[in-house]
């Protein structure tokens, strides 16, 4: 059951450094999972200070990704309509054969939602959709370093007792 446990913890962190930059995945609690199921085998310790704290990292990420791409597009003349371009602009770059198709997506998406808004001042739409642009890198970068964070605390825990898994 440990080595169960220890396998599906491994698949939750990745997922959660993917989920950092899917938008469907929430990258950083996904990661934790993991490491919750790490410490719910009988070979690791449950440390409930650590998981609590990691937990409320996780949370926090998780409710300020909300706020942080509408503050950059905002920051820059920016409406919802480009948050939401740059949203549909990820998700279909994420199809795209093109390297970083995501990034190029969002950028163009936030770009496009700008547009659909007001049409005639593509100068403002440039802007703003360069800070909703920047408000997602921002997000994206944070939430993948926490997950990546939870990676490494995921290796190290695993690691230390690797012997206990294995005996």
């Amino acid at each position: 059951m440990d080595i169960l446990l220890l396998l599906l913890g491994f698949v939750f962190v990745c997922l959660g450094i993917i989920g950092s930059f899917l938008p469907i995945l929430p990258g950083p609690l996904t990661s934790w999972i993991g490491l919750l199921l790490l410490h719910l085998t009988k070979a690791v310790p449950q440390n409930w200070t650590f998981l609590s704290i990691t937990l409320a990292v996780a949370i926090f990420i998780f409710i300020i990704d909300y706020f942080i791409p509408a503050l950059g597009a905002k920051r820059l003349g920016g409406t919802k309509y480009g948050a939401y371009g740059t949203t549909i602009g990820l998700l279909i770059g994420l199809f795209s054969p093109i390297p970083f198709g995501m990034f190029i997506g969002a950028l163009f998406g936030a770009f496009i939602g700008e547009l659909l808004y007001d049409s005639k001042d593509t100068s403002r739409a440039i802007k703003a959709s360069f800070g909703a642009f920047l408000g997602f890198i921002t997000s994206t970068t944070i939430k993948f370093l926490v997950a990546s964070t939870y990676l490494i605390f995921f290796i190290i825990d695993f690691w230390h007792y690797k012997d206990v898994f294995f005996s």
